[in-house]
């Protein structure tokens, strides 16, 4: 089968679950071509990710000219479909808080994936988030292309779900994909109970030479670890305010920083007036085998969200042994659980994550190190690339076909 994936930024360091889902799919002998609507602004540190982008067609910057060739066939050609795609997108863009301006330019975007996908004889076209990939998505099968699903993966559709036209994208989807349980939930609270049927969960997976490898005993050395784009949802300012008072409490630790974004500069400011510039390091993006190195050196991963779907990163660390302190949201009570795989906390409670640091810190190796073989066994019972990857194998070949 001739699968296209279609995401809003592809490849980047966030997204190597994309990566090791298309692998997957390409090693059950399916075709698979990489479409992104734009290039990441975010450097590539990954090899992996590198030769990705050297699969990967991109809309945005095309040319002009191309462009406005895909809309002009598709009106002369096909006007009606042109029309009813083109009234779909405004539709959608009346709720959104995009505007219909933008919406009409996701027109134009699908009308060249339709292009691309009809040129490249593509069976179905999966989008990666519920956001405007999965517009482009619907638009592109309204002008005539092939027909689509999609993969919600949190925030980004369920924060506003009537501003990016969720219940009508899974009405019109072949199916949709949750990664947790959670976001199945949501996904069935806005929609339609009649489609409820066509919601499907597949998680995101890891390698199984990683869920294999045995991991190393716990660092004694004090070192914490967080893994996050530095943008407002990933709470990295209560982690800050929850070590200034560890600090207080004469604590000794370190936190490795790992992950960029725009609120980077602020969120040094603000660790040097908390007094933490010598013992916070922020040290930007790093490869997939660089975090993983990373993750081993730590006691435990810390991630102090106030939003999510369910990261990825949690996953890692618990495949290598490592116990995670969350904040509860999201899909992430499904894999943390208190005092078996780690510690969760109200999210934006300095309070109680500072509690559940200082436990991290006081715990001996060998209660962190059980802990981290009960968040191995969870990992490896639910997030197998294989075996979630040969579910969505199945979906294309059972849902896309009817």
């Amino acid at each position: 089968m001739r699968i296209a994936y279609l995401v809003n930024q592809y490849p980047k360091t966030s997204h190597t679950f994309i990566r090791r889902e298309i692998a997957a799919l390409e090693s059950l002998g399916h075709e698979v071509e990489r479409l992104s609507v734009r290039r990441s602004k975010e450097p590539l540190v990954d090899a992996a990710d590198v030769a990705e982008a050297g699969k990967t067609r991109v809309i945005l910057p095309s040319s002009l000219l191309m462009t406005l060739r895909c809309v002009a066939s598709q009106i002369v050609f096909a006007p009606g479909r042109a029309w009813r795609s083109l009234s779909l997108a405004t539709r959608i863009g009346r709720r959104s808080h995009r505007g219909i301006a933008r919406h009409w330019a996701y027109w134009m975007e699908a009308a060249v994936v339709q292009r691309w996908c009809k040129r490249a004889r593509i069976d179905h076209l999966h989008a990666h988030f519920g956001s405007n990939p999965a517009t482009v998505a619907m638009l592109a099968q309204e002008l005539g292309g092939p027909s689509f699903s999609f993969t919600a993966h949190g925030v980004e559709s369920f924060d506003a779900p009537p501003l990016v036209g969720l219940w009508t994208k899974v009405a019109r989807a072949k199916f949709t994909v949750a990664v947790s349980s959670f976001g199945q939930s949501q996904l069935q609270r806005w929609s339609d109970p009649a489609h409820w049927n066509r919601i499907h969960v597949v998680r995101c997976g890891l390698e199984r030479e990683l869920l294999e490898r045995k991991p190393s005993p716990p660092e004694p050395a004090a070192k914490l670890l967080c893994i996050a784009r530095l943008v407002p949802e990933k709470g990295v300012s209560v982690l800050l305010h929850a070590l200034a008072r560890l600090r207080s409490m004469g604590l000794r630790f370190e936190l490795e920083l790992v992950g960029d974004g725009p609120m980077r500069g602020a969120l040094e400011e603000l660790a040097r007036g908390l007094g933490l510039d010598a013992v916070v390091h922020f040290v930007g993006w790093k490869a997939g085998d660089e975090v993983r190195q990373e993750i081993r050196a730590a006691r435990a991963l810390v991630l102090p969200s106030l939003a999510e779907g369910l990261p990825v990163v949690i996953m890692e660390a618990l495949a290598l042994g490592r116990p995670v302190v969350a904040s509860c949201v999201g899909g992430i009570p499904e894999l943390v659980q208190p005092g078996l795989t780690g510690w969760l906390f109200p999210a934006g409670s300095v309070t109680e994550l500072s509690k559940a640091l200082q436990a991290v810190l006081n715990m001996d190796d060998a209660s962190l190190a059980a802990m981290g073989e009960r968040g191995r066994e969870r990992v490896r019972e639910l997030h197998d690339v294989e075996r979630e990857t040969s579910r969505l194998a199945r979906l294309f070949a059972t849902r896309a076909a009817q």
